[in-house]
Protein backbone atom coordinates (compact mmCIF):
# COMPACT_ATOMS: atom_id res chain seq x y z
CA UNK A 1 0.00 0.00 0.00
CA UNK A 2 0.96 3.48 -0.68
CA UNK A 3 2.18 6.30 1.74
CA UNK A 4 -0.67 8.10 0.44
CA UNK A 5 -3.27 5.12 0.68
CA UNK A 6 -2.35 3.76 4.22
CA UNK A 7 -2.45 7.82 5.11
CA UNK A 8 -6.30 7.63 3.51
CA UNK A 9 -7.03 4.49 5.41
CA UNK A 10 -5.64 5.40 8.64
CA UNK A 11 -8.22 9.13 8.39
CA UNK A 12 -11.13 6.38 7.71
CA UNK A 13 -10.17 4.29 10.52
CA UNK A 14 -9.97 7.86 12.91
CA UNK A 15 -13.13 8.85 11.99
CA UNK A 16 -14.89 5.53 12.08
CA UNK A 17 -13.23 5.56 15.90
CA UNK A 18 -14.98 9.06 16.72
CA UNK A 19 -18.30 7.99 15.29
CA UNK A 20 -18.51 5.39 17.29
CA UNK A 21 -17.12 6.85 20.39
CA UNK A 22 -19.97 9.37 19.98
CA UNK A 23 -22.52 6.76 19.07
CA UNK A 24 -21.55 5.40 22.29
CA UNK A 25 -21.68 8.55 24.58
CA UNK A 26 -25.00 9.41 23.07
CA UNK A 27 -26.61 6.36 24.08
CA UNK A 28 -24.84 6.26 27.39
CA UNK A 29 -25.67 10.00 28.25
CA UNK A 30 -29.31 9.70 26.84
CA UNK A 31 -30.72 9.83 30.63
CA UNK A 32 -34.36 9.98 30.60
CA UNK A 33 -34.57 9.41 34.37
CA UNK A 34 -38.20 9.05 35.61
CA UNK A 35 -37.41 10.93 39.00
CA UNK A 36 -36.36 14.13 39.98
CA UNK A 37 -34.79 15.97 42.54
CA UNK A 38 -37.47 16.89 45.54
CA UNK A 39 -39.57 13.62 44.54
CA UNK A 40 -40.71 11.72 47.64
CA UNK A 41 -41.21 8.00 46.68
CA UNK A 42 -43.30 5.58 48.64
CA UNK A 43 -43.34 1.61 48.46
CA UNK A 44 -46.66 0.18 49.33
CA UNK A 45 -47.67 -3.47 49.51
CA UNK A 46 -47.27 -6.97 51.75
CA UNK A 47 -44.65 -8.56 53.38
CA UNK A 48 -42.84 -8.95 50.53
CA UNK A 49 -42.18 -4.93 50.49
CA UNK A 50 -42.55 -4.96 54.13
CA UNK A 51 -38.85 -6.83 54.05
CA UNK A 52 -37.48 -3.57 52.77
CA UNK A 53 -35.07 -5.92 50.36
CA UNK A 54 -35.92 -4.40 47.10
CA UNK A 55 -36.95 -1.27 48.21
CA UNK A 56 -33.45 -0.35 49.83
CA UNK A 57 -31.83 -1.60 47.07
CA UNK A 58 -33.61 0.56 44.82
CA UNK A 59 -32.97 3.73 47.33
CA UNK A 60 -29.24 2.78 47.24
CA UNK A 61 -29.46 2.53 43.93
CA UNK A 62 -30.69 6.11 43.50
CA UNK A 63 -28.82 7.58 45.74
CA UNK A 64 -25.56 6.38 44.78
CA UNK A 65 -26.16 7.02 40.92
CA UNK A 66 -27.55 10.13 41.45
CA UNK A 67 -25.49 12.00 43.98
CA UNK A 68 -26.66 15.33 43.62
CA UNK A 69 -30.60 14.49 43.28
CA UNK A 70 -32.37 14.70 46.63
CA UNK A 71 -35.02 12.30 46.46
CA UNK A 72 -37.02 10.87 49.54
CA UNK A 73 -37.80 7.32 50.10
CA UNK A 74 -40.79 5.77 52.86
CA UNK A 75 -41.53 2.16 52.95
CA UNK A 76 -45.25 1.23 54.10
CA UNK A 77 -45.29 -2.37 53.50
CA UNK A 78 -47.22 -4.46 55.98
CA UNK A 79 -47.16 -8.07 56.47
CA UNK A 80 -50.54 -10.15 55.30
CA UNK A 81 -51.92 -7.52 53.70
CA UNK A 82 -54.13 -7.36 51.05
CA UNK A 83 -56.47 -5.07 48.60
CA UNK A 84 -58.89 -5.60 51.24
CA UNK A 85 -55.96 -4.33 54.08
CA UNK A 86 -54.94 -6.31 57.06
CA UNK A 87 -54.11 -6.48 60.65
CA UNK A 88 -52.53 -2.51 60.32
CA UNK A 89 -56.02 -1.61 59.53
CA UNK A 90 -58.66 -2.38 56.65
CA UNK A 91 -58.06 -0.67 53.21
CA UNK A 92 -59.64 3.03 54.14
CA UNK A 93 -57.26 3.07 57.25
CA UNK A 94 -54.06 2.10 55.54
CA UNK A 95 -54.58 4.63 52.59
CA UNK A 96 -55.13 7.48 54.76
CA UNK A 97 -52.76 6.58 57.42
CA UNK A 98 -50.14 5.26 55.39
CA UNK A 99 -50.25 6.50 51.77
CA UNK A 100 -52.33 9.52 51.12
CA UNK A 101 -50.67 11.16 54.39
CA UNK A 102 -46.92 10.86 53.60
CA UNK A 103 -48.05 12.99 50.46
CA UNK A 104 -45.82 10.90 48.09
CA UNK A 105 -44.90 12.37 44.20
CA UNK A 106 -44.00 8.62 43.50
CA UNK A 107 -45.31 5.77 44.78
CA UNK A 108 -45.57 1.60 43.81
CA UNK A 109 -48.21 -0.84 45.05
CA UNK A 110 -47.14 -4.34 44.78
CA UNK A 111 -50.25 -6.46 46.21
CA UNK A 112 -51.58 -10.05 45.22
CA UNK A 113 -49.34 -12.64 46.74
CA UNK A 114 -51.96 -12.85 49.43
CA UNK A 115 -55.03 -12.02 47.88
CA UNK A 116 -55.15 -15.29 45.65
CA UNK A 117 -55.21 -16.97 48.91
CA UNK A 118 -52.50 -19.33 48.23
CA UNK A 119 -54.96 -22.00 46.00
CA UNK A 120 -55.80 -22.74 42.89
CA UNK A 121 -58.02 -19.75 40.43
CA UNK A 122 -61.15 -18.75 42.13
CA UNK A 123 -63.61 -16.40 40.53
CA UNK A 124 -64.92 -14.89 43.85
CA UNK A 125 -61.83 -14.31 45.10
CA UNK A 126 -60.13 -12.93 41.97
CA UNK A 127 -63.54 -10.60 41.86
CA UNK A 128 -62.61 -9.04 45.77
CA UNK A 129 -58.86 -8.44 44.14
CA UNK A 130 -60.48 -6.63 41.24
CA UNK A 131 -62.83 -4.53 42.66
CA UNK A 132 -60.62 -3.79 45.90
CA UNK A 133 -57.49 -2.56 43.67
CA UNK A 134 -59.77 -0.42 41.40
CA UNK A 135 -61.42 0.99 44.67
CA UNK A 136 -57.36 1.66 45.35
CA UNK A 137 -56.61 3.61 42.19
CA UNK A 138 -59.61 5.79 42.39
CA UNK A 139 -58.74 6.71 45.67
CA UNK A 140 -55.12 7.41 45.12
CA UNK A 141 -55.64 9.34 41.75
CA UNK A 142 -59.32 11.51 43.67
CA UNK A 143 -56.90 12.40 46.64
CA UNK A 144 -53.46 12.60 44.75
CA UNK A 145 -53.54 13.93 41.71
CA UNK A 146 -49.89 14.12 40.76
CA UNK A 147 -49.16 11.57 41.71
CA UNK A 148 -46.66 9.39 39.29
CA UNK A 149 -48.12 5.96 40.39
CA UNK A 150 -46.43 2.72 39.25
CA UNK A 151 -48.48 -0.60 39.87
CA UNK A 152 -46.34 -3.68 40.38
CA UNK A 153 -47.38 -7.16 38.68
CA UNK A 154 -46.93 -9.20 41.76
CA UNK A 155 -43.65 -11.38 42.34
CA UNK A 156 -43.53 -15.30 41.52
CA UNK A 157 -44.24 -17.73 43.92
CA UNK A 158 -41.69 -19.99 43.29
CA UNK A 159 -43.03 -22.75 40.38
CA UNK A 160 -40.17 -23.00 38.83
CA UNK A 161 -36.82 -24.03 41.37
CA UNK A 162 -39.56 -26.34 43.15
CA UNK A 163 -42.16 -28.63 42.05
CA UNK A 164 -45.55 -26.96 41.87
CA UNK A 165 -48.49 -28.07 43.62
CA UNK A 166 -50.92 -28.62 41.16
CA UNK A 167 -51.01 -28.24 37.64
CA UNK A 168 -49.86 -24.60 36.37
CA UNK A 169 -49.08 -24.09 40.20
CA UNK A 170 -49.81 -21.07 42.25
CA UNK A 171 -47.75 -19.00 40.05
CA UNK A 172 -50.37 -19.53 37.48
CA UNK A 173 -52.86 -17.88 39.24
CA UNK A 174 -50.77 -15.12 40.20
CA UNK A 175 -50.40 -14.57 36.10
CA UNK A 176 -53.91 -13.94 36.09
CA UNK A 177 -53.64 -11.89 38.42
CA UNK A 178 -50.56 -9.84 37.17
CA UNK A 179 -52.57 -9.76 33.45
CA UNK A 180 -55.51 -7.82 35.76
CA UNK A 181 -52.85 -4.90 37.06
CA UNK A 182 -51.50 -4.51 33.36
CA UNK A 183 -55.03 -3.91 32.23
CA UNK A 184 -55.72 -1.80 35.66
CA UNK A 185 -52.78 0.44 35.00
CA UNK A 186 -53.76 0.92 31.57
CA UNK A 187 -57.64 1.85 32.01
CA UNK A 188 -55.88 4.40 34.49
CA UNK A 189 -53.19 5.92 32.34
CA UNK A 190 -50.58 4.45 34.88
CA UNK A 191 -47.06 2.05 33.61
CA UNK A 192 -46.76 -1.45 35.59
CA UNK A 193 -43.66 -3.24 36.67
CA UNK A 194 -43.11 -6.65 36.30
CA UNK A 195 -41.61 -8.66 39.19
CA UNK A 196 -42.73 -12.01 38.19
CA UNK A 197 -42.07 -12.66 34.69
CA UNK A 198 -38.41 -11.59 34.24
CA UNK A 199 -37.87 -13.24 37.80
CA UNK A 200 -39.24 -16.48 37.22
CA UNK A 201 -37.35 -16.28 34.10
CA UNK A 202 -34.20 -15.67 36.27
CA UNK A 203 -34.89 -18.34 38.34
CA UNK A 204 -35.74 -20.90 35.54
CA UNK A 205 -32.23 -20.12 34.12
CA UNK A 206 -30.69 -20.39 37.40
CA UNK A 207 -32.53 -23.85 37.24
CA UNK A 208 -30.47 -24.45 34.28
CA UNK A 209 -26.75 -23.56 35.71
CA UNK A 210 -27.21 -24.47 40.06
CA UNK A 211 -30.19 -26.46 40.62
CA UNK A 212 -29.13 -27.45 44.07
CA UNK A 213 -28.97 -23.68 45.04
CA UNK A 214 -31.35 -22.30 42.85
CA UNK A 215 -34.50 -23.00 45.21
CA UNK A 216 -32.42 -20.69 47.77
CA UNK A 217 -33.08 -17.93 46.05
CA UNK A 218 -37.08 -17.71 47.06
CA UNK A 219 -36.89 -20.26 50.14
CA UNK A 220 -40.31 -20.63 51.03
CA UNK A 221 -41.68 -20.32 47.38
CA UNK A 222 -43.22 -16.67 48.89
CA UNK A 223 -40.81 -14.78 50.06
CA UNK A 224 -37.47 -13.77 47.81
CA UNK A 225 -34.19 -13.68 49.55
CA UNK A 226 -31.89 -10.29 49.42
CA UNK A 227 -30.62 -11.97 46.12
CA UNK A 228 -33.44 -12.56 44.31
CA UNK A 229 -34.80 -9.21 45.63
CA UNK A 230 -31.93 -7.74 43.66
CA UNK A 231 -33.70 -8.65 40.47
CA UNK A 232 -36.93 -7.17 41.38
CA UNK A 233 -35.30 -3.57 42.38
CA UNK A 234 -33.40 -3.78 38.71
CA UNK A 235 -36.97 -4.09 36.58
CA UNK A 236 -38.08 -1.15 38.58
CA UNK A 237 -34.87 1.02 38.13
CA UNK A 238 -34.99 -0.09 34.55
CA UNK A 239 -38.91 1.08 34.46
CA UNK A 240 -37.59 4.43 35.72
CA UNK A 241 -34.74 4.55 33.15
CA UNK A 242 -31.82 4.77 35.61
CA UNK A 243 -28.27 5.42 34.05
CA UNK A 244 -26.39 2.06 33.54
CA UNK A 245 -23.26 3.26 33.76
CA UNK A 246 -21.15 4.58 36.70
CA UNK A 247 -18.40 5.67 34.77
CA UNK A 248 -16.64 4.52 31.25
CA UNK A 249 -12.53 5.43 30.51
CA UNK A 250 -10.20 4.51 28.02
CA UNK A 251 -6.15 5.53 28.52
CA UNK A 252 -3.90 4.68 25.80
CA UNK A 253 -0.49 5.51 27.61
CA UNK A 254 1.65 4.61 23.99
CA UNK A 255 0.15 8.28 23.17
CA UNK A 256 -0.46 9.60 26.87
CA UNK A 257 -3.80 10.73 26.23
CA UNK A 258 -7.03 10.28 27.83
CA UNK A 259 -9.13 8.52 24.84
CA UNK A 260 -12.52 8.80 26.39
CA UNK A 261 -14.02 9.80 30.01
CA UNK A 262 -17.77 9.51 30.28
CA UNK A 263 -18.98 10.68 34.21
CA UNK A 264 -15.81 11.29 35.12
CA UNK A 265 -12.65 13.26 34.79
CA UNK A 266 -9.60 11.59 34.40
CA UNK A 267 -5.65 13.44 34.98
CA UNK A 268 -2.92 11.57 33.93
CA UNK A 269 -0.22 11.01 36.24
CA UNK A 270 3.47 10.32 36.09
CA UNK A 271 4.38 6.78 34.73
CA UNK A 272 1.14 4.60 34.55
CA UNK A 273 -0.75 6.49 36.92
CA UNK A 274 -3.79 8.75 36.86
CA UNK A 275 -6.39 10.60 38.92
CA UNK A 276 -10.09 9.90 38.47
CA UNK A 277 -12.86 11.31 40.03
CA UNK A 278 -16.68 9.33 39.15
CA UNK A 279 -19.42 11.62 39.29
CA UNK A 280 -21.41 8.71 40.95
CA UNK A 281 -20.63 4.92 42.76
CA UNK A 282 -21.35 1.71 41.75
CA UNK A 283 -23.77 -0.92 43.00
CA UNK A 284 -22.29 -2.64 45.78
CA UNK A 285 -22.73 -6.74 44.97
CA UNK A 286 -21.58 -9.18 47.75
CA UNK A 287 -19.53 -11.29 44.18
CA UNK A 288 -18.57 -13.86 46.10
CA UNK A 289 -21.96 -14.49 47.32
CA UNK A 290 -22.68 -17.86 45.80
CA UNK A 291 -26.15 -16.90 45.42
CA UNK A 292 -25.37 -13.21 44.46
CA UNK A 293 -23.48 -14.42 41.66
CA UNK A 294 -26.15 -17.12 40.59
CA UNK A 295 -28.86 -14.39 40.50
CA UNK A 296 -26.01 -12.27 38.80
CA UNK A 297 -25.68 -15.44 35.95
CA UNK A 298 -29.15 -15.15 35.42
CA UNK A 299 -30.22 -12.20 34.94
CA UNK A 300 -28.80 -8.92 33.09
CA UNK A 301 -28.31 -6.79 35.98
CA UNK A 302 -24.78 -5.64 35.75
CA UNK A 303 -24.91 -4.99 31.92
CA UNK A 304 -27.95 -3.06 31.93
CA UNK A 305 -27.52 -1.34 35.47
CA UNK A 306 -23.90 -1.60 37.10
CA UNK A 307 -20.99 -0.93 34.08
CA UNK A 308 -17.86 1.31 35.74
CA UNK A 309 -15.62 0.47 32.56
CA UNK A 310 -11.84 0.86 32.64
CA UNK A 311 -9.83 -0.03 29.69
CA UNK A 312 -6.13 1.02 29.08
CA UNK A 313 -3.98 0.40 25.61
CA UNK A 314 -0.84 1.18 25.36
CA UNK A 315 0.91 -1.22 27.59
CA UNK A 316 4.26 -3.19 27.05
CA UNK A 317 3.15 -7.24 26.96
CA UNK A 318 2.89 -8.43 30.30
CA UNK A 319 0.76 -8.90 33.66
CA UNK A 320 -0.09 -5.86 35.99
CA UNK A 321 -1.49 -5.25 39.47
CA UNK A 322 -4.08 -2.39 39.48
CA UNK A 323 -3.82 -0.30 42.33
CA UNK A 324 -6.17 2.15 43.63
CA UNK A 325 -5.15 4.95 46.48
CA UNK A 326 -2.39 2.20 47.11
CA UNK A 327 -4.38 -0.60 47.53
CA UNK A 328 -4.37 -3.08 44.69
CA UNK A 329 -7.76 -4.34 43.57
CA UNK A 330 -6.69 -7.32 40.60
CA UNK A 331 -4.21 -8.50 38.49
CA UNK A 332 -4.57 -8.46 34.79
CA UNK A 333 -2.94 -8.87 31.65
CA UNK A 334 -2.42 -6.11 28.99
CA UNK A 335 -4.76 -7.54 26.86
CA UNK A 336 -7.55 -8.03 29.73
CA UNK A 337 -6.33 -4.51 30.14
CA UNK A 338 -7.02 -3.58 26.89
CA UNK A 339 -10.11 -5.25 26.22
CA UNK A 340 -12.11 -3.63 29.61
CA UNK A 341 -12.21 -4.37 32.80
CA UNK A 342 -15.60 -3.96 35.27
CA UNK A 343 -14.66 -1.93 38.26
CA UNK A 344 -17.97 -2.35 39.60
CA UNK A 345 -17.08 -6.09 40.06
CA UNK A 346 -13.95 -5.75 42.67
CA UNK A 347 -13.56 -4.53 45.67
CA UNK A 348 -12.39 -0.94 45.47
CA UNK A 349 -12.37 2.06 46.89
CA UNK A 350 -16.08 2.90 45.28
CA UNK A 351 -17.41 -0.40 45.88
CA UNK A 352 -16.92 0.56 49.72
CA UNK A 353 -17.99 3.64 49.83
CA UNK A 354 -21.26 2.51 48.63
CA UNK A 355 -21.70 0.02 51.26
CA UNK A 356 -21.31 2.88 53.82
CA UNK A 357 -24.36 4.64 51.76
CA UNK A 358 -26.58 0.86 52.12
CA UNK A 359 -25.55 1.06 56.07
CA UNK A 360 -27.02 4.26 55.93
CA UNK A 361 -30.12 3.71 53.61
CA UNK A 362 -30.95 0.19 56.10
CA UNK A 363 -30.39 2.46 59.70
CA UNK A 364 -32.80 5.26 58.44
CA UNK A 365 -35.35 3.06 57.41
CA UNK A 366 -35.17 1.34 60.77
CA UNK A 367 -36.13 4.35 62.52
CA UNK A 368 -38.88 5.12 60.21
CA UNK A 369 -40.23 1.58 60.74
CA UNK A 370 -39.85 2.02 64.51
CA UNK A 371 -41.65 5.42 64.86
CA UNK A 372 -44.33 4.73 62.06
CA UNK A 373 -45.17 1.46 62.76
CA UNK A 374 -43.82 0.20 66.32
CA UNK A 375 -44.92 3.31 68.14
CA UNK A 376 -47.04 5.23 65.61
CA UNK A 377 -49.88 2.78 64.65
CA UNK A 378 -50.27 2.03 68.05
CA UNK A 379 -49.47 5.46 69.65
CA UNK A 380 -53.45 5.82 71.27
CA UNK A 381 -51.94 3.40 73.29
CA UNK A 382 -48.84 4.66 74.24
CA UNK A 383 -49.66 8.58 75.29
CA UNK A 384 -46.08 9.43 76.25
CA UNK A 385 -44.21 8.08 73.37
CA UNK A 386 -43.99 11.91 71.44
CA UNK A 387 -40.98 12.56 72.79
CA UNK A 388 -39.29 8.98 71.57
CA UNK A 389 -41.33 9.48 68.36
CA UNK A 390 -39.54 12.61 68.10
CA UNK A 391 -36.16 11.32 68.94
CA UNK A 392 -36.38 8.85 66.50
CA UNK A 393 -37.42 11.36 63.42
CA UNK A 394 -34.39 13.55 64.64
CA UNK A 395 -32.32 9.98 64.39
CA UNK A 396 -33.73 9.17 60.81
CA UNK A 397 -33.02 12.78 59.81
CA UNK A 398 -29.40 12.40 60.86
CA UNK A 399 -29.21 9.05 59.00
CA UNK A 400 -30.66 10.24 55.77
CA UNK A 401 -28.12 13.19 55.82
CA UNK A 402 -25.34 11.16 56.89
CA UNK A 403 -26.11 8.66 53.43
CA UNK A 404 -26.12 11.71 51.44
CA UNK A 405 -22.72 12.88 52.33
CA UNK A 406 -21.73 9.27 52.04
CA UNK A 407 -22.83 9.07 48.63
CA UNK A 408 -20.51 12.07 47.31
CA UNK A 409 -18.05 10.91 45.24
CA UNK A 410 -14.47 11.19 45.43
CA UNK A 411 -11.03 11.44 43.45
CA UNK A 412 -9.31 8.26 43.62
CA UNK A 413 -5.80 7.82 42.17
CA UNK A 414 -4.77 4.73 40.35
CA UNK A 415 -2.09 3.02 39.38
CA UNK A 416 -1.24 0.20 37.37
CA UNK A 417 2.73 -1.89 38.44
CA UNK A 418 4.18 -3.95 36.20
CA UNK A 419 4.72 -7.79 37.97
Amino acid sequence: MSPRCAKIEGMKRTLLSCAFLACVASLSFADNFKLKDGDRVLFYGDSITEQHLYTNYIETFIVTRYPNLKISFTNTGVGGDRVTGGWAGGIDIRLKRDFIAHKPTVATIMLGMNDASYQPFKQDIFDTYANGYKKIVAELKKNLPGLQLFLIQPSPFDDFAHTPSWEGGYNGVLLRYADYVKSLAKTNGLETIDFNGPVASALTKAMAIDSKLAPNLIGDRVHPGEQAQLLMAAEALKAWKVSGVVSSTEIDFAGRKVVYAEKTKVTLGSGLSWKQLDECLPFPLKMDDQLVALAMKSSDFIQKLNQQTLKVKGLADGNYTLKIDGEPVGDYSSLQLASGINLALLNTPMVKQAYRVQDFTNSHNQCFVIRWREIGIWRGEYPSSAKVMADLEALEKEQVEAQRAAAKPIEHKFELVKK
